[in-house]
């Protein structure tokens, strides 16, 4: 079932971002709310209070936000959550550059604004623009809209060691149905090197609400032995990551599962993005008739875009978690498709073979290793356990070409709006709890890669 996106309402904001030092950053924003407050009970404007909900911290390492903020084509916070008046700066910086407006940063545009700012620097010119562009926040207006908390954006800059910056800022969803009371967001923003935040990082756990979960969006490889990452993981409820950004993918879920045994509780909104494959498999073993038949399965082919394999190693664990596999052999084949083979033992001795082939693809998706299709199939020809799944830009002409003497099921997977990041997230800022599913999943494939390096 396709879902249209969440529209956002509009913000208002009741504090432009704000230069601040560290010791009067809740001074500050003590300050704006006893402000609303006062004008708000003379009617002058709505009463605006502070969300006491939960304290969301994004690390952000990427420079896109910051790159164009210094240029002057970006107004809003740089909180690292990428929404659309960034992606409207995208674009605007594109037009002026001559380059193709797509809203998505690229390596020529970074090059350019990295240029653009050195010449600002060599020059001594005020970095920035002055105002507050209509449109809202930097952070995305769907997230903050259902969402409304206290965000702690974390920016680690190259260069010098200067100490950290720090802004604030708040912003307010307006609800045309709403009571007229605003319940608002308000942004912390941190920026400086690596070596200046984590001397700040004791700083930065102070400035979670207390009583309230911490929840933790790390958007890099998180690292167990970097002081910044274990003080905010110890204290948040849950640490979110996005294995469809992995650069090393089979390594990097190795570590996911390590952090998870630390008990680290790890949330992936890349495993958000299996649910729809995961129910239709389901489905088709729904009917009474075929209930049975799941237990026949010993063949499992599973196509993905080439280049991030974290999508098809989680969908196989859990198949294999589901129905008792355990995996015992890995082949990694070199190839047009690299493709991996791996064996399980399945229940009463059966065997099991499953086939991962990363499939060159001229026109990627938004998400690096998106699934492209999946069989599930048995060497025993009387069973009516033939199914295949596509999705629907994919096609199903592999799957097709294996044969077989069964009559395969076939069903399309369609892309759903709600996969992207910005509405994942927002899902799971709403339901936040243990993923035990993620959990067990996450071992059998641990299991599964462990036995490639054997």
């Amino acid at each position: 079932m396709t879902m249209t996106p969440m529209k956002a309402p509009p913000l208002v904001s009741l504090q432009n971002p704000k230069d601040v030092s560290m010791g009067q950053i809740e001074a500050e924003l003590g300050q704006i709310w006893e402000s609303y407050r006062d004008s708000g009970s003379k009617g002058d404007f709505p009463i605006a209070t502070r969300a006491t909900t939960f304290t969301f911290v994004v690390y952000e390492p990427e420079e896109t936000q910051q790159l164009l903020a210094d240029v002057g084509f970006y107004d809003g916070p740089v909180d690292g959550i990428t929404g659309p008046m960034t992606a409207s700066s995208i674009r605007a910086a594109q037009k002026a550059y001559g380059l193709p407006r797509t809203g998505k940063p690229n390596a020529e545009l970074l090059a350019i604004l990295r240029e653009e700012v050195a010449r600002k620097n060599s020059k001594g010119e005020q970095m920035g623009s002055t105002g507050l562009a209509s449109g809202g926040s930097g952070v995305a207006d769907a997230i903050v809209a259902a969402n409304p908390c206290r965000i702690i954006a974390l920016c680690p800059m190259l260069g010098e060691d200067t100490g950290v910056q720090a802004q604030v800022a708040a912003y307010c969803p307006v609800h045309k149905r709403g009571s007229g009371n605003l319940i608002c967001c308000e942004y912390i923003t941190l920026r400086g090197t690596e070596a200046a935040l984590e001397r700040v990082s004791g700083i930065v756990t102070a400035l979670t609400i207390s009583d309230l979960p911490t929840l933790l969006w790390w958007k890099a490889t998180p690292d167990a032995d970097r002081d910044l990452f274990q003080k905010l993981a110890a204290t948040s409820s849950s640490v979110i990551i996005d294995s469809s950004c992995f650069s090393e993918p089979e390594a990097e879920l190795l570590l996911m599962q390590s952090l998870i045994e630390d008990g680290i509780p790890i949330a992936d909104l890349n495993w958000r993005r299996l649910a729809a494959w995961q129910e239709l498999a389901a489905e088709a073993f729904d009917p009474p008739s075929r209930r049975a038949a799941i237990r026949e399965i010993d063949r499992v082919t599973i196509d993905y875009e080439q280049d991030n394999s974290t999508q098809a190693l989680m969908y196989l664990g859990w198949l294999a978690s589901r129905l008792q596999w355990h995996p015992v052999a890995y082949k990694q084949e070199d190839g047009d498709y690299q493709i991996k083979r791996i064996q399980f033992a399945g229940v009463d001795g059966r065997v099991v073979e499953a086939e991962l082939a990363a499939i060159p693809t001229a026109d990627t998706g938004d998400v690096p290793g998106d699934l492209i299709a999946l069989r599930l199939n048995s060497t025993n020809e009387n069973a009516d356990c033939g199914t295949v799944l596509c999705s629907e830009t994919g096609g199903c002409m592999r799957m097709e070409t294996h044969g077989g003497a069964q009559t395969d099921r076939f069903k399309q997977v369609t892309p759903l709006f709600d996969q992207v990041t910005e509405q994942l997230l927002g899902q799971h800022l709403q339901s936040w709890g243990r993923d035990v599913l993620y959990e067990e999943t996450l071992a059998v494939t641990a299991q599964i890669l462990k036995l490639a390096k054997r």
